[in-house]
């Protein structure tokens, strides 16, 4: 298993909801990891909140495309969010065999950091070969 660490940035876009209501939002991902990462990512994230401040939940589907490590390809991660009232739980994991190019057989998960108003990725991976 390797670590890598690196920053990113992140752009969110909202979308209206289908039927009209705010009950659970809908958000288009944009982002730049930079690093022994450096790659693009693009997904969708829906997210929700509950009847307590500082509770909430998210989830998303995000494809990133790039290098890792000088290795060229793409693989997928899904996002499970939680907040409950305040206290956050936040997990982000590859989806198993969504490695394409020199990224096949990529395994692993990411934590999120945020300085300040700077974004940080730590990846502990696996790769074959590596």
């Amino acid at each position: 298993m390797a670590m890598v660490s690196g920053e990113f940035s992140v752009g969110m876009a909202a979308q209206a909801a289908e039927d009209g209501s705010a009950a659970i939002g809908r958000m288009v991902l944009d982002k730049r990891y930079h690093g022994a990462l450096e790659a693009r990512g693009a997904g969708q994230m829906l997210a929700t909140h509950g009847s307590v401040a500082g509770s909430a939940a998210y989830v998303a589907l995000e494809s990133v495309r790039g290098t890792l490590q000088g290795r060229e390809g793409s693989f997928a991660l899904v996002h499970h969010g939680l907040m409950a009232r305040g206290q956050p739980s936040l997990d982000i994991s590859v989806v198993p065999d969504s490695g394409t190019g020199a990224l096949v057989g990529l395994s692993g998960r990411m934590r999120i950091r945020v300085e300040g108003h700077q974004h940080f990725y730590d990846f502990d991976f696996s790769l074959p070969g590596a």
